[in-house]
C-alpha cells in the first residue's frame, strides 16, 4: 500500500449546464473547490459547438487547478431538460435547441475518466444533502421555483430517479382542473400558477392597473424586467398586492408539497431557487404552514421546512460528489 506521502491525489469536477451559463469546478479529495472556469452559454449555437464549449470550460478549471486531465478521478454534469440517465443521453435541452447529445461519451473520450450526467435539480438537492440544509437527512425533498418549478429528492443517500430518467417534476403535478397550458403541453401544471412568470404576470397586471407603484416605476409591466429580484424589492418597497401574489405562490407549492409529504415522508424539505434566495423568509413561512394544515395530522410533526444554503453552488458540488459516489462504487 502506498504511504500518504505518495499516494496519488484525486479530484473531481463538478459542471453546470443550466441557465444562461456554464460553470465548472474541481474540488479535492475533501470536497474544498479550487478553481473555477465559467462561460455563457449560447442559445443559437448547435450541440456539436455546445460540447466543444463544455470541454474548453472543462479544460481551463483543470489548468487553473494545476492538474492535469489524468488527476481526474470523475465527472458530474448537472443538465436540464429530460435525459437518459443510463446511456448519458440528453433527449433534449428547449433552451439551446439540442437534442439526442452523446454527452457522457464525448467527455468520457476527451477525459478519459467516468462521467455521471444528473438532473441540475436533483444535483442541487444532492448537495444540500451532503453539505447543505439537509445535511445526512434520511429522506429529503427540495423545491426549487424559478421560471419553472424544479423538485429532486434523495432517500437514504440515493438521488430518487427513474429506471432511465429523472422524476420529482413536482411542477408539472397537475393543480388546476383544465387550467393554464404549460410549457410541457398539459394544463393546470403547479408552475403555471407558482412559478416566476406566473407571478411575475399576475404582478404586472397589477402594476398596469396601478395598485403596483413601486413595480412599475422600476421594471414597468414588461415581464423579462420582472426577475425574482424585482419582485422582491417591490415588495420591500410597499407593494402590498405583488408581496400577496408572492404569498399565494408560495402557499401553492406548500399545499402541493403536502401531497408530496404524504407519500414519501420527507424529514427535511428544501427550499432553493431564484424567488426563494431573494425572500426566503416569505417562502419558508408560507410553504411551512401551508403544508402542515394539508398534510394527514400524524405528519405535521415529521419534517422541517428550510432554505438551501449553498445557493449557486449546490447543484456543481452535487454533480461532483455524485460522480464520486457512483463511480467510487463501479
Amino acid at each position: 500500500m502506498p504511504s500518504a506521502a505518495t499516494k496519488k491525489k484525486q479530484y473531481w469536477l463538478g459542471f453546470d449546464l443550466g441557465g444562461t451559463k456554464m460553470l465548472a469546478v474541481v474540488f479535492d479529495d475533501a470536497f474544498k473547490p479550487i478553481a473555477r472556469s465559467r462561460k455563457k452559454t449560447k442559445a443559437n449555437e448547435g450541440a456539436k459547438q455546445g460540447v466543444q464549449r463544455i470541454i474548453a470550460v472543462i479544460d481551463e478549471a483543470i489548468t487553473s487547478a494545476g492538474i492535469t486531465p489524468k488527476d481526474l478521478a470523475g465527472i458530474g454534469i448537472g443538465c436540464p431538460g429530460p435525459l437518459d440517465l443510463e446511456s448519458g443521453v440528453i433527449l433534449e435541452m428547449p433552451n439551446l435547441g439540442w437534442r439526442n447529445v452523446k454527452l457522457k461519451a464525448e467527455i468520457e473520450k476527451r477525459f478519459d475518466c467516468g462521467v455521471e450526467i444528473l438532473n441540475d435539480v436533483d444535483a442541487g438537492v444532492y448537495g444540500e444533502y451532503r453539505f447543505g440544509a439537509a445535511r445526512d437527512a434520511r429522506c429529503v425533498i427540495g423545491v426549487f421555483p424559478g421560471t419553472g418549478i424544479g423538485g429532486g429528492g434523495v432517500y437514504e443517500g440515493k438521488i430518487l430517479r427513474g429506471k432511465t430518467a429523472s422524476c420529482m417534476e413536482i411542477g408539472h403535478m397537475p393543480v388546476v382542473l383544465n387550467g393554464p397550458l404549460c410549457g410541457c403541453g398539459r394544463r393546470g401544471c403547479l408552475e403555471t400558477v407558482a412559478g416566476r412568470l406566473a407571478v411575475a404576470s399576475a404582478a404586472a397586471a397589477a402594476a398596469y392597473r396601478g395598485d403596483a407603484p413601486n413595480l412599475l416605476r422600476t421594471a414597468g409591466t414588461d415581464l423579462s424586467e420582472i426577475r425574482s429580484r424585482a419582485l422582491a424589492e417591490s415588495i420591500a418597497a410597499g407593494d402590498v398586492v405583488v408581496e400577496e401574489i408572492m404569498r399565494e405562490a408560495a402557499r401553492t407549492v406548500g399545499r402541493t408539497l403536502a401531497g408530496v409529504i404524504n407519500l414519501l415522508a420527507p424529514d427535511v424539505v428544501v427550499l432553493g431557487g431564484g424567488m426563494v434566495e431573494d425572500l426566503p423568509d416569505l417562502w419558508r413561512s408560507e410553504v411551512k404552514k401551508s403544508a402542515k394544515a394539508q398534510v394527514m395530522p400524524s405528519f405535521e410533526q415529521s419534517f422541517e421546512v428550510v432554505v438551501a444554503q449553498l445557493a449557486g453552488d449546490a447543484a456543481i458540488t452535487g454533480a461532483a460528489a455524485w460522480a464520486r459516489e457512483t463511480l467510487s462504487s463501479k
